[in-house]
């Protein structure tokens, strides 16, 4: 029986600290760590997990982050109060980084690094409770991470049911897996419950109020799911990280929903492509021929794409462009996020042109966007870019339940053979131009390929284009273009998303931000309230603005522009669009591949 390490805590933390899980990639750790977090969701409890992951080499050091907040906050938060150690080769840092009163769960094979007295240990014997079990030599290292589900599901008391529920639905009800991982579970427990004086604070307890009705789901699902429920018909993509779960998760999904009812053919393509490049030229050639298409990448492919994709804002070509965004510049941190892609995806392409960007927030807006995204790109005939991230995309969430989408597909200005009968010319006769603004939108009619008409069709231009589209190199007809295109930019802005407001009478400080940066700015304005500083708040959720967001810069006396990347790349668009507000825009950037947390925002703020 272990002795107390220090007198019975009185006090007890329930459902208010971080369970902080140190492991080797390649160990199988994943699914014990997605048994723990999902088995707390279960209970009611707000958690959110955040998994930080080496980008190439097995065996190298893996963390896994749950934190549990019974006031709902879900941002990243670095104290850390339990730590779980099971790798050797970062244990003196990860037992070093646990708050004064935390607890160190251990594999009893690894050294203490330092006798802390204001911590409390708990050595697993890990290499024991496996010799035990007489499993498999090849499975043993998997099902060593049950050792620290069951010791911890004892400390902590979490529910076992929950856990055998959350072990059933990661091995999708198979049996010879399920009760191989359980034993091991219950061993653990039970070895725990024997030999452990569980003197230390920190519980779970069952709640209600905050998970009914949502989802434990990350971002990259939730926009697989969105784009099938959308009408999507054509994918093409490169493998990525951190943007293939989507893909993947597309494949998967469509196939189980997307077939003919009687012919059960699939009624949609998903294409590996050799590269990026060949994934946006399948995409551009699909949305010219009408089917819904779209491709997902990170940063990298984004640079590959940029020829492409100022050949669509050219030739007038949807497309829906999602970029999981990581850490760069170059390969940089591929396993690591960031916002760091929002001027070059504002601005890809050579030339003047400039392209719409929605900015969801979390896995329901990914769902939600995903067809605001095709809907977009076919009533403004133009790439169109989602800027999720590695936090949002591959990070587990609760978000709201996602609704079928109800509203009609919009495929925008789009003629068939008896509405082209309707444009004619000043003697009378046809005249339909692919490139003309007939309704003052700077949004142009288009045919697709195949229309039962001969005034149908037209040649597709990279290249100087009149109205009709023939060539000309002409500087009238080239500047008319570009301008119509400017004009048609113009036009998104009332089309796109418009921003979120949550205005607080008194307020004189103004917070502007994006993404999965929300989070973290919904617990530092509380922190902030707290400190009696009082801020009103726009969530940025495409761009180009519209006038909301000058509304809202002209009403604040300073305008704190937060966001996950080093140059403040938002704050430099709104100062092009709002350069005599400029004044007021103070940019809050800061850029090392974790999540924002409400501390250093707050921090931030009040210096």
């Amino acid at each position: 029986m272990q002795e107390p390490q220090t007198e019975q805590v009185n006090q007890l933390v329930v459902n208010d600290f971080n369970i902080n899980v140190a492991t080797a990639n390649g160990s199988g750790s994943q699914t014990s760590n997605n048994m723990l977090i999902r088995s707390l969701y279960k209970m009611g409890i707000p958690v959110t997990g955040k998994n930080l992951f080496p980008s190439n080499i097995q065996g190298l050091p893996t963390w896994f982050n749950i934190r549990l907040s019974k006031d709902g906050f879900l941002a990243r938060r670095e104290r850390i109060e339990v730590m779980i150690c099971m790798n050797g080769a970062t244990v003196a840092e990860d037992m070093e980084s646990v708050e004064s009163g935390g607890i160190v769960l251990y594999d009893d094979a690894l050294p203490i690094a330092n006798h802390r007295k204001d911590v409390h240990y708990f050595p697993m014997p890990v290499k024991n409770l496996v010799k035990a079990a007489n499993v498999p030599y090849n499975l043993q290292r998997y099902i060593a991470n049950m050792v620290y589900v069951g010791v911890a599901a004892h400390l902590l008391e979490i529910e076992m049911d929950e856990i055998k529920q959350a072990l059933t639905w990661n091995f999708g009800g198979k049996t010879k897996p399920i009760e191989m991982n359980w034993s091991m579970v219950t061993a653990a427990y039970d070895w725990a419950k024997e030999n452990l004086t569980n003197d230390q604070p920190y519980r779970v307890g069952r709640m209600t109020g905050f998970n009914e009705g949502t989802l434990l789901v990350d971002g990259n699902t939730a926009g697989a799911l969105g784009a099938v429920f959308s009408g999507f018909t054509f994918a093409a993509w490169y493998p990525i990280t951190p943007s293939s779960s989507m893909a993947e998760g597309m494949i998967s999904y469509a196939a189980q929903v997307r077939r003919d009812p009687e012919t059960k053919q699939a009624t949609y393509a998903i294409i590996q492509a050799e590269d990026e490049l060949a994934a946006i030229g399948m995409v551009l050639g699909a949305g010219w021929a009408g089917a819904r298409a779209m491709t997902a990448t990170s940063g990298p492919g984004i640079s590959l794409m940029a020829e492409y994709v100022g050949y669509g804002y050219f030739a007038e070509i949807p497309a829906v462009i999602w970029n999981i965004q990581r850490m760069g510049p170059s390969t940089g941190l591929p396993t690591r996020t960031s916002q760091g892609d929002i001027l070059a995806s504002y601005f890809l392409g050579h030339g003047d042109g400039r392209h719409p960007v929605l900015l969801p927030a979390d896995p329901t807006e990914c769902f939600e966007m995903a067809g605001a995204a095709f809907d977009l790109a076919e009533r403004l005939q133009t790439p169109v870019f989602v800027l999720s991230d590695l936090d949002i995309g591959m990070n587990l969430w609760i978000t709201k339940e996602f609704e079928y989408p109800e509203k009609p597909l919009d495929r925008g200005k789009v003629l068939d053979a008896k509405e082209l009968t309707k444009f004619k010319d000043a003697h009378g006769g046809q005249r339909w131009g692919r490139y003309l603004d007939v309704d003052g939108d700077g949004i142009a009619y288009r045919t697709l390929p195949g229309t039962d008409n001969p005034a149908a069709a037209y040649f597709t231009r990279g290249t100087g284009h009149t109205e009709y589209a023939t060539y000309s190199e002409r500087p009238d007809v080239w500047e008319g273009n570009m301008q119509r295109l400017a004009h048609k930019f113009e036009t998104a802005r009332a089309l796109v998303p418009a921003p979120i407001v949550d205005e607080v009478e008194g307020a004189k400080i103004g917070i502007i931000s994006m993404g999965s940066n929300h989070p973290a700015i919904i617990e530092a304005r509380a922190r902030l309230r707290d400190e009696e500083i009082e801020t009103s708040y726009l969530r940025v959720r495409a761009l180009p603005i519209n006038g909301d967001v000058r509304a809202f810069v002209e009403k604040y006396d300073k305008i704190y522009v937060i966001e996950n990347n080093r140059d403040g790349q938002l704050c430099e668009i709104l100062l092009v669009d709002l350069h005599d507000l400029g004044y007021k825009l103070v940019s809050v950037a800061k850029c090392d591949g974790m999540p924002l947390s409400a501390r250093w925002i707050t921090e931030q703020v009040t210096k």
